[in-house]
């Protein structure tokens, strides 16, 4: 066991990839150099991993509540629909949408990498990546919920999509009761990342305000 020291000490073991790896060599530079904070780096990051990013995924999801005729063409082609609101994957991978409803609920796993649609959803979350999330997700959906607090009525089907380099899903989940009258920007705010990959539900306005 390594003693983690401080917040940014990282135990050099073989998990980073390269890109990972060249971009931890520069930041240690730059905040050797005195050039960057590395409190700052944090809230950069943070930044992509939980405003930036998912405010995209959060739009296509705004959007498909309020036009029926944009959700039937995210239905049918979610790449398109997507890149129309200019948010375009940089592979070019294609997206799915798969839309959760009052008798299923919609979670994405990848199984064998980490797969995940950045354009819309920015950086995924460390247990994305973690192997017993993506293990547990495929083979007991409904525990592995529980324990992000989301606990389904046991007659709610649950579907487990696999990601892959070339498909990537965006979960639309269900409109909240009660948020009838608001546009799509405070439709937006009621998205979550969690809730655009199925481990969290939409909020209900009441919780947003």
């Amino acid at each position: 066991m390594h003693d983690h020291d401080d917040h940014h000490h990282h135990d050099h073991d073989n998990s980073y990839s390269d890109m990972q790896a060249r971009v931890k060599a520069l930041e240690t530079l730059l905040t050797e150099k005195g050039l960057i904070d590395p409190a700052a780096i944090d809230r950069i990051v943070e930044t992509y991993e939980t405003k930036i990013g998912p405010r995209n995924g959060a739009q296509v999801v705004a959007r498909a509540w309020s036009d029926p005729a944009f959700a039937d063409w995210l239905r049918r082609d979610a790449t398109a629909a997507i890149a129309s609101l200019g948010f375009t994957g940089r592979q070019g991978e294609h997206m799915r949408a798969v839309f959760n409803t009052p008798d299923t609920h919609n979670l994405v796993v990848c199984t064998l990498c980490s797969c995940y649609p950045w354009s819309v959803l920015g950086l995924p979350p460390v247990w994305y990546k973690a192997p017993a999330y993506r293990s547990r997700a495929v083979i007991d959906p409904r525990s592995v919920l529980a324990e992000f607090g989301l606990t389904l009525p046991q007659e709610t089907k649950i579907r487990v999509w696999d990601s892959t380099a070339e498909l990537r899903y965006l979960v639309i989940p269900q409109r909240p009761a009660g948020s009838e009258r608001l546009d799509e920007a405070k439709l937006a705010d009621l998205v979550s990342r969690d809730a655009m990959i199925g481990t969290a539900l939409a909020r209900s306005p009441e919780a947003a305000i």
